[in-house]
């Protein structure tokens, strides 16, 4: 007697469960993935050819077309040394509970005497509502003070470490005599090399950056940063 033949069926696979899984896999990507904020302050730089990347976390001095002065300490295992540092070198007296909530803020761009009052304020001031650092002749240049306590934070360690993140961005439209006083801060403090952030340009098709661009090299043959 031969054996009956059963009918068959299609596969059917219930993919609920692992549609389930995508999307809260998603949504926790989503949630939890940390966006780059916008610039506190923003500035059109002027375009050059270049290769490499401004790092992220990066100490960036920014100067305005108004020549208004900005500083960011994107570097967060020194930043809190940095404002105390400052607070002790200029006795601002600033309590823990002050410097902690000044170690929140983004950006800084006020003289040294308001910071005190600011910080008893309910709310951060914006940054397009601060005067900016002064800098205006070597007499009154706080941005020197910043800087000595980055200088000093940073004692003892690599020095091309923080030559690397030592960024100043300049508006295409500010004026040299508030680049020059930038610069003074920088020297009194023994830094003579930073980099200038720019807006980048492709290099010009047949150019040796432009064949360096392509084998995936910069300048001096090092491989591009990604």
């Amino acid at each position: 007697m031969g054996r009956a033949k059963l009918p068959r069926k299609s596969t059917h696979i219930d993919m609920t469960a692992m549609c389930d899984v995508a999307f809260l896999l998603l949504s926790f990507f989503i949630l939890a993935t940390k966006q780059k904020p916008p610039e506190a302050v923003a500035v059109q730089a002027p375009s050059s050819v270049s290769s490499k990347a401004a790092p992220e976390k990066s100490i960036l001095t920014t100067l305005t077309k108004e020549g208004k002065v900005f500083l960011m300490l994107g570097d967060d295992t020194k930043k809190k040394e940095i404002l105390a540092l400052l607070n002790t070198n200029r006795g601002l007296g600033l309590t823990e509970a002050e410097l902690n909530k000044l170690n929140r803020q983004q950006v800084y761009g006020m003289p040294l005497s308001m910071l005190k009052g600011a910080l008893a304020l309910q709310q951060d001031i914006p940054a397009n509502k601060m005067e900016g650092i002064p800098v205006a002749d070597s007499a009154t240049n706080e941005l020197v003070d910043w800087y000595r306590a980055i200088s000093n934070a940073y004692a003892g360690g690599d020095s091309r470490k923080l030559e690397e993140i030592m960024l100043i961005k300049g508006d295409n439209l500010a004026k040299y005599p508030s680049f020059k006083n930038i610069k003074y801060a920088l020297k009194k403090n023994n830094f003579f090399k930073f980099r200038i952030v720019t807006n980048g340009e492709k290099a010009p098709m047949g150019t040796e950056l432009y064949e360096n661009n392509r084998k995936g090299v910069d300048a001096l043959g090092e491989p591009l940063k990604k």
